[in-house]
């Protein structure tokens, strides 16, 4: 629990706004999550609260607790009354710059010049976010993972012009609530993570388009090999354990076969053109039914969960 609590809006009550709530409700804070209808904010308590109640389960919450977490958590249709008295706004509407940039017009206008206003973007650009603003200074990204209240890592992003002395606030706010920051020192699109994510996507993407292999071999291959080593042992480690001699001599030989194109996959563009989207409509790359997406969902959760707990443990020990 915080022993400084602060009160936190969070803008947006879609896909990531519930779950960034939680994290800071979860820590003590008060926090006020806006939308603009209330159809949104209906769900809100109660999506928190079974996300807390999965947590218990795996003894990463007090049972007798959730209730009071839920009660910090207050929802309103009025922007105004979220973010007054806030010391940090952190955005989480649909990926659009114009829209951003709107509302972080709007939000510099309403909020005092030492509130942090925060980007939960997952890859644009944070200066043209704040382009429209008086104090873009005070304007950074957060950017949480899906699930939030359960991936440890947020990138904090500045831009060129960021203030330094919001850029501690914010890491030492994320740290205290249980948090893994990372400071992105250059505002570059895709950040860090979402970079090496969707490289990886790339290169898998494009051994499918070249037929060399099927797409659920992709997965089996990465699941079952260096999917199981990376969260004990990142690329960087593990160059430096093989050797970087060794590493050296394999990019020599493997770097110039590795695609480079800087256009989509025509698999995935077909996917797309046809309507076939994933889990949305039920064939992608793979196909999918009712159960086998709530398996799969399931399955992370599950997975995630029992990860927090194990680290858990071996903290405790």
């Amino acid at each position: 629990m915080d022993t400084n609590p602060q009160k936190i809006a969070i803008i947006g009550a879609g896909f990531m706004g519930p779950g960034i709530s939680q994290v800071f409700a979860a820590h003590g804070h008060r926090v006020h999550i806006y939308n603009r209808t209330a159809e949104r904010l209906s769900s809100v308590h109660e999506r928190v609260r079974a996300n807390l109640q999965q947590m218990a389960a795996y003894g990463l919450v007090d049972p007798a607790g959730i209730g009071g977490v839920v009660g910090r958590i207050q929802t309103t249709t009025d922007l105004e009354e979220a973010c007054a008295g806030a010391e940090v706004v952190i955005e989480s509407i649909p990926e659009y710059l114009e829209p951003k940039q709107e509302l972080f017009e709007r939000l510099d206008g309403i909020c005092p010049p030492e509130t942090c206003l925060c980007s939960n973007t997952s890859g644009i650009s944070i200066k043209q976010i704040g382009a429209r603003t008086k104090h873009i200074e005070r304007v950074l990204g957060t950017h949480f993972y899906q699930p939030p209240f359960l991936v440890p890592l947020v990138e904090v992003i500045r831009t060129d012009v960021s203030d330094e002395r919001l850029v501690h606030k914010i890491f030492k706010l994320l740290r205290d609530a249980g948090k893994v920051p990372i400071h992105v020192k250059r505002d570059v699109p895709g950040f860090v993570a979402n970079k090496l994510q969707h490289a990886l996507w790339r290169q898998a993407f494009a051994l499918i388009d070249e037929g060399v292999c099927d797409p659920e071999t992709i997965d089996v291959a990465i699941s079952n090999s260096f999917g199981m080593r990376l969260p004990v042992l990142g690329p960087v480690a593990n160059a430096d354990m093989v050797g970087l001699d060794l590493t050296l001599a394999i990019h020599n030989h493997v770097l110039p076969h590795l695609d480079v194109s800087t256009e989509p996959s025509l698999t995935l563009r077909k996917h797309v053109e046809a309507g076939q989207l994933g889990f949305k409509t039920g064939s992608g790359f793979l196909t999918w039914d009712e159960a086998s997406i709530a398996e799969t969902r399931q399955k992370l959760t599950k997975h995630l969960l029992e990860m927090l707990s194990a680290s858990k443990a071996r903290a405790q020990v």
